[in-house]
């Protein structure tokens, strides 16, 4: 053997290795430089906001620029704020500092006070403290430790027990169980009464949900087993309960919330003047209902909605309340289409507010006189902002840019802080006032768009495509720089296409598969039936039948991209993670070698795996619609893969709470019996979204995988 010419190919390796590690890393580098503000609060008296800098807090001026203000005696570079809050008057700031993550949005940390010009730690006793607020009026501070409910009070700096049955994988009170966090997004489940005397809770009784055991490594001897609860498709939930605690005695007393037990309260809450409401569900998700309770022990429901399907997921900005009678309701099953409606306590319904075959995709805010909006009202791909008289007349648009705007409001929504971008325009942040004339800019992302002006990058290209079925989608594409209509290309479908999702928006993003466009390939997306913002009827057809149309739809883009001059149709390839890794799998077993490489990271590979509210929503039970579960399982299809032609790469974390390593293993030993070749990654102790430990490094992966076999 010529040692000098071994030597000189492990140099070439490494070099090549060192090479292939750096691509991520650029489009991270471009990320960082497209500015956001963190951490926008608006101060009570509508005309400040405060801001996260360089883990401090600086109050500034809607109307004027200037320095800003430090609002922490003495900022610490070591103090790692997470989030922070202001008392009601605003003279106390709780901040939460450093993370600790529970699941995808909870986490416990410990508490400083900003009080008297001090930063002090609080609520030391607490082994676990998580959800901390300040009462209405300032006095005290209500967090969850460990499963139960506990009440600082500020002055005696004393620490009382309001629930004392909190056990792990048993009683949870005032914070939500897993598949609550997961699915309607919150994990505080109490609220204050506006007079600060009274705070209602949700108690969780999860002893009866099956135990989910998840191995964590960590680089241990052994390894140990992480339990918790998980509900999947068709298993028991949890028991929840609403209750009521007088702060000053501590006495509780439960609140009646009909007779059926296996049905969901997805939050919970009080009118401006101090009667308790709350949502409640049935277990199939096609009846919601708001009751309200009166202060004689009186209940009734003040909305209700119904839907042969479901309803769609609710949360926070469903109800609005805009006085002590009157509340905004955001729905979509009277027209087909989501739209404003107002209501009356007293007297049901009043107004539609808001009409049209577009759809209204956030509340921003009301004064009582008007609503504040986001629609889809000149194109499903993008987002602009609203404002309308509650009665509907004198609709007024207030953003100009084409493209995508998100919005934080002032208190009294006499200003707002807007975010906008689109397919070839980064960030940029301005103040504008409640007309939406701009006031100033605060960040506008100029050194990346400088740079990204000077190195030509390859921008997103709008286009629709009409399938064999006669159905048209949104698409995009993103070609490599030097574009030649002459040559052949190889592409990549890249798509997530869970129902209700949107992958086709007009704003800015890079991702790894940008990195391949800088190598010379084309990368496409479409969202098919059942994704979002083009109306009920369109994103409600996939019910009952998860994978189905959906699958059609991306081998419908695929051979639609075949037929392209300038596709080489020997090398398309597809990607997705979770839903879109059930959809990536699904794609390459049906495909029958129309894909010469998938990628699937966290897949779903059967949805009798996956949690009650989001299975069931979308599919129905198991117990009622087994063939909805079984009949597009990618692990029942593990037979069809053409191995000899279809490159199969599964990617997973062991540490998925989510999505459970469950499923990659299943979709393995079906493989495996099937006698398939395949590729496995995995991340030991990786969470679903694999971060923070290893962001990049799956995404090279991927575009290493990609670079070789396709």
């Amino acid at each position: 053997m010529n040692i000098k010419a071994t030597v000189l190919a492990a140099a070439l390796l490494c070099a090549a290795g060192a090479q292939a590690q750096n691509e991520y890393a650029e489009i991270a580098r471009l990320n960082s430089l497209n500015e956001r503000v963190y951490g926008i609060r608006s101060m009570a008296d509508g005309e400040h906001y405060t801001v996260l800098e360089a883990n401090d807090i600086r109050r500034y001026a809607y109307a004027t620029a200037g320095q800003g203000a430090s609002l922490l005696p003495n900022p610490s570079p070591n103090l790692v704020i997470t989030d922070y809050s202001f008392s009601p008057d605003e003279r106390m700031i709780l901040i939460a500092s450093g993370r600790h993550p529970i699941y995808r949005h909870s986490y416990t940390t410990q508490y400083q006070l900003v009080a008297d010009g001090r930063v002090q730690p609080v609520l030391t006793e607490a082994e676990a403290p998580r959800d901390a607020s300040f009462s209405p009026d300032g006095s005290r501070i209500v967090y969850s430790d460990r499963n139960d409910l506990y009440v600082y009070d500020i002055q005696s700096r004393k620490t009382r027990r309001l629930t004392d049955d909190g056990a792990w994988n048993s009683i949870i009170n005032g914070t939500t169980d897993w598949v609550y966090e997961e699915e309607f997004g919150t994990t505080r489940a109490y609220a204050f009464s506006p007079d600060g005397t009274q705070l209602a809770f949700l108690r969780f009784d999860e002893t009866q949900v099956p135990l989910m055991e998840m191995m964590r490594f960590d680089g241990k001897l052994y390894n140990t087993a992480y339990s918790f609860k998980y509900p999947k498709a068709g298993e028991k939930n949890s028991v929840v309960e609403l209750w009521v605690a007088d702060l000053a005695s501590g006495a509780k007393r439960r609140i009646d919330t009909g007779s059926e037990t296996d049905q969901y309260i997805p939050r919970i809450g009080y009118t401006p003047d101090g009667r308790l409401w709350y949502y409640r569900l049935n277990r199939r998700q096609n009846t919601f209902e708001v009751v309200l309770c009166e202060p004689h022990g009186a209940q009734r429901v003040i909305y209700e909605e119904r839907s042969q399907q479901y309803v769609e997921r609710v949360d926070d900005a469903t109800i609005t309340f805009v006085d002590k009678d009157r509340f905004l309701v955001r729905q979509e099953s009277h027209t087909g289409y989501m739209h404003l409606y107002l209501y009356s306590i007293r007297r049901g319904f009043l107004a539609q507010v808001t009409k049209g075959p577009w759809e209204v995709t956030a509340v921003v805010g009301t004064d009582g006189k008007r609503v504040w909006y986001l629609s889809t009202e000149t194109s499903p791909l993008r987002r602009n902002l609203y404002s309308v008289r509650l009665d509907g007349k004198e609709k007024r648009r207030l953003t100009t840019g084409e493209g995508y705007y998100t919005v934080a409001p002032s208190r009294g929504m006499k200003y707002c802080i807007t975010t906008f971008s689109n397919a070839t325009t980064p960030n940029r942040v301005e103040i504008c006032d409640a007309e939406g004339t701009p006031v100033r800019t605060l960040a506008d992302s100029r050194a990346l768009r400088e740079e990204l002006a000077a190195t030509r990058r390859p921008v997103k290209e709008f286009f629709t495509f009409t399938t064999e079925r006669g159905d048209t989608l949104n698409a995009y594409i993103v070609k490599p720089r030097d574009f030649d209509p002459s040559k052949r290309y190889p592409v990549l479908l890249t798509q997530y296409s869970g129902p209700g999702s949107q992958q086709v928006a007009d704003r800015w993003s890079l991702d790894w598969e940008d990195a391949l466009v800088d190598k010379g390939y084309i990368v496409v997306s479409a969202d098919g039936r059942g994704t979002g913002f083009r109306g009920e009827r369109f994103k409600k057809q996939t019910y009952g039948r998860l994978g189905a149309l959906e699958v059609e739809d991306q081998l419908s883009l695929a051979r639609h991209m075949a037929a392209q001059p300038w596709i080489d149709p020997a090398r398309i390839g597809i990607y997705g993670w979770s839903y879109g890794g059930f959809m990536a799998t699904s794609c390459a077993l049906k495909g029958l070698g129309l894909f010469r490489m998938a990628i699937a990271v966290a897949p779903v590979t059967s949805w009798r795996y996956y949690d009650t509210i989001y299975t069931e929503i979308y599919n129905n039970l198991p117990q009622y619609n087994a063939a909805g579960y079984d009949e597009n399982s990618p692990i029942h299809f593990a037979r069809m893969l053409d191995d000899g032609k279809t490159r199969l790469l599964l990617i997973h974390g062991t540490a998925d709470d989510n999505v459970h390593f469950q499923n990659t293993i299943e979709m393995a030993r079906a493989l495996n019996r099937a006698g398939k070749q395949y590729d496995m990654m995995v991340y030991p102790d990786q969470n679903h979204s694999m971060m923070p430990d290893d962001t990049h490094n799956v995404r090279q992966k991927m575009i290493d995988y990609t670079l070789e076999h396709l």
